[in-house]
């Protein structure tokens, strides 16, 4: 029995790591693919709203929901509360403000922060009060949903700013700013400087530490399938043992965008049975049409079955909010994600029955493949002539014949190499680790 598209819905477990701004593109795109009723959505906006800022936003939303021009007296209060605040964050940053408006003044400042601090203070009588000040006002226009004024601000406070719990927090809203802006090539800059102080840092407990990779990860999920290399960087970080550690034990619904990434990705094929073995482990514990799909072809060998779950894959990814992005082409609306994905399923299981089968029935073949007989025909004619393989088709009897692979030896050889080059660093790094917890008694 086919489940229903709120059922695929992984909105309940992503949201609780995101940051509430993050959730707004989220429920845009639940809302527009009509996977709740409008009022829910409206609702859950209007419940975000009220923790941030945004109150113009909210009063906008109020009046939609309820038909009225009115809004409620405590929006009204809440937002004169909110512009009052922001005038005071506003003359309390704004000597620091002015300085870092002044091209001529900025050029004073060096790498080194404690010189910094010092020659702010001499010239500029700008002391830790106004850095602070300027924190707190990037912190107040994020939450007014100003994220390229907070970007700006944060990255300012970022240079000055000594104390590496506050320097974080402000890297984090610096992350969120540029996801929210989508300016993609910053955002994944930004990534990969928190990931660096997340793996580097002592966090007051292993838990603590675990939870902010889960952070990143799902904060991650926007630039991941945004960005043109993104679908390499996915598999490149949550493949790594401790992040996947924090996928299998914390947030295996993960294991979706992991999954499709190996599906689109050719580059990354080597790493795929390493991630097979995982599905294997968690096929208990969840279930996701596109894991299911993995596991169908490349551990029970289910043809059949793969077939059936490429079409709940299909409704999978048109509705997730990550991977079902909409590009309008003239009168139609398409999503790359998804006619991607199946080319590439297709491929996975036209591989993997080949390996199995030397003379395969086209007719057959067409069934596995969902597809009709002169659709699968053209398919293997095209995959053949560009090469990707090693095949001829018998018209007379409406079979391929598969051509015998040698294994090429080259190739081997670096795989084995690769593989023993990852035990070596696990080893190391184990070892390393032990030490450091023996000397640490």
């Amino acid at each position: 029995m086919a489940e229903s598209k709120e059922n695929y819905d992984l909105t309940p477990r992503v949201a609780p790591n995101l940051d509430r701004h993050l959730v707004f593109p989220i429920l845009e795109f639940l809302q527009e693919r009509q996977l709740y009723p409008d009022e829910q959505i409206l609702k859950f906006k209007i419940e975000l709203l009220n923790k941030t800022n945004m109150v113009d936003y909210a009063m906008d939303i109020h009046k939609s929901l309820y038909h009225t021009e009115d809004a409620p007296q405590d929006m009204v209060e809440r937002r004169a509360e909110v512009v009052a605040r922001l005038k005071s964050l506003e003359e309390a940053a704004a000597p620091l403000v002015t300085f870092l408006l002044n091209p001529n003044a900025v050029q004073e400042l060096r790498a080194d922060k404690q010189y910094n601090l010092q020659m702010l203070k001499e010239r500029y009588q700008i002391g830790p009060d106004q850095i602070e000040a300027l924190y707190q006002y990037a912190k107040f226009q994020f939450e007014c949903g100003n994220y390229s004024g907070a970007a700006d601000y944060l990255y300012q406070y970022r240079t000055l700013c000594s104390n590496l719990e506050r320097s974080l927090s402000a890297l984090w809203g610096k992350l969120a700013s540029e996801i929210l802006m989508q300016n993609w090539d910053i955002a994944l800059e930004e990534l990969n400087r928190v990931k660096e102080i997340i793996d580097s840092k002592s966090f007051s407990s292993p838990l603590n530490q675990v939870q902010n990779r889960i952070w990143l990860m799902h904060w991650g999920l926007y630039i991941f399938f945004n960005h043109d290399n993104g679908r390499t960087q996915i598999i490149d970080l949550f493949i790594q043992d401790k992040y996947l550690n924090a996928i299998q034990t914390s947030a295996p619904h993960l294991l979706r965008y992991l999954a499709t990434a190996f599906v689109v990705n050719k580059r990354r094929r080597p790493q795929l049975k390493e991630f097979i073995k995982v599905i294997q482990q968690e096929h208990y514990s969840y279930k996701d049409p596109i894991v299911e799909f993995l596991a169908c072809v490349f551990v029970n060998y289910d043809f059949d079955g793969a077939q059936k779950k490429m079409k709940e894959c299909e409704e999978v990814i048109v509705n997730d909010p990550f991977l079902g992005k909409r590009v309008d082409d003239g009168n139609f609306s398409t999503v790359p994600l998804k006619d991607e994905f199946l080319e590439n399923a297709r491929l996975f299981i036209f591989e993997t029955y080949c390996k199995i089968h030397q003379r395969i029935d086209m007719g057959v073949l067409a069934e596995k493949l969902n597809l009709n007989y002169e659709e699968a025909e053209r398919w293997i004619v095209n995959l053949i002539r560009t090469s990707k393989l090693d095949a001829k088709i018998d018209s007379e009897s409406g079979t391929v014949i598969m051509e015998p692979t040698q294994p090429n030896v080259h190739e081997q050889l670096v795989n084995h190499t690769k593989a023993l080059s990852g035990r070596t660093y696990k080893l190391v790094t184990q070892l390393l680790e032990h030490s450091q917890g023996q000397a640490a008694r």
